[in-house]
């Protein structure tokens, strides 16, 4: 697979999974709750076409690729490429009507992201990298994307999707982190990490995300100049509580205090 071949594969997954997806946005669809008992886990008719669509391409194009998806599981994980796919990423903005989700498209080889891709449909946005480098696409034009090297956790912002999805202990910790920093958000999803690619948001930290919520992200922040990382500094591609940073100065002082080794 040759770097502009994948480029444009992965451009027409997220041109038809968008065309799946729009058709349902902001109309009467009908909701299920996955969590069986558990916090609500929406999902959609919209996610299970979106995520159709991109295995049948994926499928008719490379065999001998295997899938992670979040909506019909895993396929042929042990193969050297690995595709990662989360179709709505950000389901309950999705049904609540509001343009905070995206549609998350990753690509492992041998177990390490190498290119990922967010598309918000609705806006027209695309943001993805290889790791190296990461672009912008949408309604302002095309660009590539830098992470800004704020150097103080108190110059920083944060977002998180919402510290209630957090147990009792992490979410101490990160209001620890809380503490610190000049401004605080909560939503965002998938959004929040492209907005550390793109140098507006300075840190993201969260729990409890599956690979497919995080292995698209870690190409289009790296590719930006950032780093994503588990709250312990392990590589972040299995998910879990996920720390992302556009410099390494506010991902260090983060991990201090998430991990006790700073006063928050």
């Amino acid at each position: 697979m040759t770097p502009v071949a994948l480029d444009d594969f992965v451009h027409k997954l997220a041109t038809v999974s968008g065309e799946a997806i729009l058709p349902f946005f902001r109309t009467s669809l009908g909701v299920e709750d996955k969590s069986r008992g558990r916090a609500f886990d929406p999902v959609t008719a919209a996610d299970r076409a979106a995520e159709q669509v991109m295995r049948y391409l994926i499928k008719q194009h490379f065999p001998d690729h295997g899938i992670i998806g979040e909506e019909f599981g895993d396929e042929h994980r042990d193969a050297a490429y690995v595709w990662a796919l989360d179709p709505i990423d950000g389901t309950k903005s999705f049904i609540a009507g509001m343009p905070a989700w995206g549609t998350l498209i990753g690509l492992l080889k041998e177990g390490t992201p190498v290119y990922g891709m967010m598309h918000q449909p609705f806006i027209r946005e695309r943001f993805f990298g290889d790791g190296a480098t990461a672009r912008y696409q949408g309604p302002a034009g095309e660009r590539l994307l830098h992470a800004r090297d704020c150097k103080r956790l108190e110059d920083a912002i944060l977002f998180t999707t919402s510290p209630l999805l957090m147990d009792g202990e992490d979410r101490a910790a990160f209001l620890r982190v809380e503490e610190k920093v000049r401004l605080s958000r909560y939503g965002g999803d998938c959004y929040a990490y492209c907005m550390v690619a793109a140098g507006l948001v300075d840190l993201v930290i969260e729990t409890g995300l599956q690979d497919h919520d995080v292995i698209a992200l870690v190409p289009i922040i790296e590719g930006a100049g950032g780093i994503v990382t588990d709250w312990e500094g392990r590589p972040a591609t299995q998910g879990g509580r996920v720390v992302a940073a556009g410099s390494r100065a506010v991902h260090e002082a983060a991990l201090d205090i998430l991990n006790g080794r700073a006063a928050g």
